[in-house]
């Protein structure tokens, strides 16, 4: 007897089938200076898609021979040499040759209250569900739906209550994160990924400490972290290590996420537990993106993880913290200019939306909205223009669109720093989050911020 499979749509993921990476590899094959002409006519002439413009899988699923081809092109376009590769290294010694004002250790050593810890955790919270629901939408759906309830510029949360129906219809919330993040439906902080990356540092620094190495991380991931929960290049690094691909080629084999803004999001605790040394909280969140990302990629993490380890040490205001974080990234690199042309026209721009009208203007015909470069632009310029003030700093954040909530976590996390106090965030930002958080990272979930604070803590204060 024959046994036929069941028929039915299948299993669609996103972000790892062969045909759509392949435009997401010429993407970034043309900002890297690569030639990859003769692989893009190939790729067309055979009947090839670009990759989807904001979704993470195109449909119908490519034939078999399509598939076959795209993997082929992949493996092709890894060998094209990129010119910007002696600006944009990515092993440790060679960023640190490339930086003439890498800091040093610190003077003495430096201590982070709890109090702290908890506004920067609070702060990360707030900003990434502020940004849930508008993730995905275009700048002028963001900004249609805030006006309408007359919240522009940013300073509570998304609501569809008074917004018009058609304007609705022409811009629906991001449709996972409507029910738990717009103001009616807030109860506590929902899961995201944004959150579940700073728990899942924490782990890893409470199982191997400072001295940790991408290898512990890898195997972190496959004990606690669902693979549906990763995205981008982290789905593609998770799938890798599945298929026995060792760190570091995990973050480049098949990878055309590996610039995007994935270990950015994972760098805070780094961060904070690194008060006053940003030199050594960069080194760590190396170690970390390095399993997934490569140079502008992994420069996010560590200018991140600089600016927050500054931050954390009390000394510094916010574009202290900025100055602090580019002495770790390569100056030539574009993931600098990106930085360095957010913190100017933040400087030159009186209104932000003339800001990010500019940045726009830049970055949307060649980056993703996930690609780390513009949404480092956005950052820089929102924390330089709300001057430490925490509810200008993740309005600005997110009201520049592309990826929303991570930008309102990370700016989040820096401004609560910078206030020093959960009491010095205001309420209407922290009271909804009902000091706890839903997880999928086993032990974490309905924790509460105060006891992460307290748990970051006893990581701030070990050798």
């Amino acid at each position: 007897m024959s046994v036929h499979p069941p028929q039915g749509p299948g299993v669609r993921l996103t972000w790892v089938q062969p045909e759509d990476l392949v435009g997401h590899e010429l993407r970034q094959a043309a900002q890297d200076g690569r030639d990859a002409r003769e692989i893009e006519e190939r790729w067309y002439a055979a009947g090839g898609a670009p990759a989807p413009d904001r979704a993470g899988a195109s449909e119908p699923p490519a034939p078999p021979r399509l598939r076959e081809l795209a993997g082929q092109l992949l493996d092709e376009l890894a060998l094209l040499e990129s010119p910007l590769a002696a600006d944009e290294p990515t092993g440790p010694a060679e960023i640190m040759a490339a930086c003439p004002h890498w800091p040093g250790p610190p003077e003495a050593a430096a201590t982070v209250g709890r109090d702290r810890l908890h506004a920067a955790w609070l702060g990360r919270a707030a900003g990434c569900l502020l940004g849930k629901p508008v993730e995905k939408l275009p700048l002028t759906g963001i900004r249609a739906l805030a006006r309408a309830v007359g919240n522009w510029p940013l300073a509570t949360w998304f609501t569809e209550h008074g917004v018009p129906p058609e304007l609705l219809a022409a811009h629906p919330w991001n449709r996972r994160s409507a029910p738990t993040s717009l103001a009616e439906n807030i109860d506590g902080m929902p899961e995201d990924d944004d959150l579940n990356y700073p728990l899942l540092t924490l782990l890893l620094l409470q199982r191997h400490g400072r001295t940790f190495t991408t290898a512990d991380l890898a195997r972190l991931w496959l004990d606690e972290l669902p693979a549906g929960r990763t995205f981008t290049a982290e789905r593609i690094a998770y799938g890798n290590l599945l298929a026995g691909v060792e760190p570091p080629e995990t973050a480049r084999f098949r990878n055309p996420f590996r610039e995007w803004i994935g270990a950015q999001i994972r760098a805070d605790v780094h961060g904070w537990t690194h008060p006053g040394d940003p030199a050594g909280a960069a080194a760590q969140a190396h170690r970390d993106a390095v399993l997934t990302h490569t140079a502008n990629g992994v420069y996010g993490a560590m200018f991140t993880a600089a600016a927050l380890a500054v931050a954390a040490g009390g000394e510094s205001d916010v574009h202290g913290c900025l100055a602090a974080g580019l002495r770790v990234v390569p100056p030539h690199s574009r993931y600098a200019r990106a930085v360095r042309l957010g913190i100017e026209t933040a400087r030159a721009e009186g209104e932000f939306d003339a800001v990010v009208d500019r940045l726009h203007a830049a970055y949307d015909s060649t980056h993703h909205w996930v690609h780390v470069l513009p949404n480092a632009a956005l950052l820089a310029a929102a924390l330089t223009h709300a001057d430490g003030d925490f509810t200008r700093s993740i309005g600005c954040a997110v009201s520049g669109g592309w990826d929303t909530d991570s930008n309102g976590a990370t700016a989040g996390s820096l401004a609560g720093l910078l206030a020093g106090t959960p009491t010095a965030l205001p309420d209407h930002w922290t009271a909804p989050l009902k000091n706890r958080l839903a997880t999928s990272v086993p032990g974490y979930d309905r924790t509460g911020f105060d006891t992460l604070a307290a748990l970051t803590h006893q990581e701030a204060l070990r050798p």
